[in-house]
């Protein structure tokens, strides 16, 4: 009886250590980050279903433009800003007779022209919600919206039989937006002082023509500028192309100065996870030694690469020469805007940038925080907006900043 129970306690000790080396390889599988830089950021924000994720993530950054300058939390409309955006790219596509496609997108330099020329609003002056109290009831208005809007705009740019516009058909778009997202507010009260959208913006100290936009592409010389050719990019802003090492640089010279950056990226790769990581998989070169290797068998590229974020793993070692490819192919595509705002690394000491989405908080294992890799933010990098003052000093004797 003895001798039985001495074997069944070598059992349960076996048992027990083998579910702790289990638990052990799980813990290593998955990522541990511990930051080493971060500037201060303000609330995550929830786009919802709509395609304005390029103000939410440039309103972010402003807003921690204001933090930086001023010490003080602000939240500002996205909707107003959106508003304006849209009615500005109609008339632009009518310019155009339709040979410009009318779509909700847009770009980080849309937020700072609205700015300079529309000025700004809080939250509270224009949230943008005029149907429904609750996220469920607000979740169709965008789509419901752009379709309608699209219809407009189209009908009217695209309609060979008119031969004179009349006077009024923006005045008909924009009884849309505002049915919609409500009016843009005269004049509104903020902290027991009245406003205009232009002395709020004068009142926030953010001067517009410190912004500019950095992009990284061989098409065009280095140290020059030119307008990225994406479609949101239809204000034809002009950004200063720089080397990939340089674009680097810009990032973390910002980072390390307490500057963040409005971020414009390809989120389309697999690599990209709901689960709040962004990596570029080498799946050729990972090693799988003594994984089990039936698993991988007819596996498809995109599924490996999944398999391959759930823990750090091998990336790809990316070349200025593969962006260009990339973007040249279409393999990468003007996706999505978000908010670099530090630096961390994983448990085997590999840099990453920290990042604010626009999902809300639910849609990531980091309330809302995406962990970058170096190799995805070198590869789907489209482009960043940032003060001229976080661009190392050798960079902007370059630029003529």
């Amino acid at each position: 009886m003895k001798k039985i129970f001495c074997i069944a306690a070598l059992a349960a000790v076996c048992l027990s250590a083998g579910a702790q080396e289990a638990e052990k390889k799980d813990s290593v599988k998955g990522f541990q980050f511990t930051t080493m830089d971060s500037v201060g950021i303000t609330s995550v924000k929830d786009q919802n279903r709509s395609s304005t994720c390029w103000a939410f993530s440039t309103i972010g950054f402003l807003e921690s433009e204001l933090l930086r300058l001023t010490g003080k939390t602000y939240d500002l409309s996205e909707m107003f800003v959106v508003s304006h955006t849209m009615m500005d790219r109609a008339e632009y596509v009518v310019r155009m007779h339709g040979d410009a496609d009318f779509a909700p997108g847009g770009s980080a330099y849309d937020v700072i022209y609205c700015l300079k020329n529309y000025g700004m609003v809080p939250q509270e002056a224009m949230p943008g919600i005029m149907y429904g109290t609750s996220k469920a009831d607000t979740l169709p208005v965008h789509t419901e919206l752009d379709a309608v809007a699209k219809g407009y705009v189209n009908g009217i740019a695209k309609n060979t039989r008119l031969k004179k516009l009349s006077p009024i058909w923006k005045q008909g778009l924009q009884a849309i937006y505002d049915a919609y997202l409500g009016k843009y507010p005269t004049y509104f009260t903020y902290e027991d002082v009245e406003y205009t959208p232009t002395s709020f913006a004068s009142m926030l100290g953010l001067n517009p023509d410190d912004y500019v936009s950095i992009t990284s592409y061989t098409h065009h010389p280095f140290y020059s500028q030119f307008a990225l050719e994406v479609q949101d990019n239809w204000r034809m802003d002009q950004m200063y192309n720089v080397p990939m090492e340089d674009m680097m640089r810009i990032i973390d010279h910002a980072i390390s100065s307490g500057y963040t950056l409005a971020w414009g990226a390809d989120v389309s790769e697999a690599g990209f996870t709901r689960k709040g990581i962004g990596v570029v998989p080498d799946i050729e070169n990972e090693d799988n030694t003594g994984s089990d290797a039936d698993h991988w068998v007819g596996l498809t590229p995109d599924e490996k690469r999944k398999e391959l974020t759930e823990g750090p793993c091998a990336e790809l070692t990316i070349t200025q020469e593969m962006r260009q490819e990339a973007f040249d192919n279409w393999e990468n595509t003007d996706d999505h805007g978000m908010q670099i705002f530090g630096t961390a690394q994983d448990q085997n000491g590999k840099k990453y940038y920290m990042v604010k989405n626009s999902w809300g908080t639910k849609k990531s294992n980091y309330k809302g925080i995406w962990y970058i890799s170096e190799a995805f933010m070198q590869y789907k990098t489209n482009d960043i907006l940032v003060h001229k003052d976080a661009i190392p000093e050798d960079i902007r004797a370059k630029l003529g900043l």
